[in-house]
């Protein structure tokens, strides 16, 4: 996951270079107490980052960032899945 996250950012800070689009800041992680709060949170991260990814996927107005949405909302699927198959293994 970790390869695939950085892979995807440094692809999309490329295209935000290329349309003069400001990158944020790196937000700070939250503390963990547990690993299942963790993974909770992973869930819940990757189903509004799908959603997102496959909204811009199939409206935007962007073609580079309709192609990379498109092809970034698979991977972030599979990473939905895994992270989905943790969390059931903490309950």
């Amino acid at each position: 996951m970790v390869n695939d996250h950085s892979k995807a950012n440094e692809e999309l800070k490329a295209i935000a270079k290329e349309e003069n689009v400001e990158w944020p800041g790196k937000k700070e992680a939250g503390k963990w107490k547990w690993d299942k709060d963790y993974m909770d949170a992973m869930v819940k991260d990757h189903e509004k980052d799908l959603a997102e990814f496959e909204k811009e996927a199939k409206n935007g107005s962007n073609p580079n960032v309709k192609s990379f949405a498109d092809k970034t909302a698979k991977t972030v699927r599979e990473h939905l899945e895994m992270a989905k198959e943790i969390d059931a293994k903490l309950k």
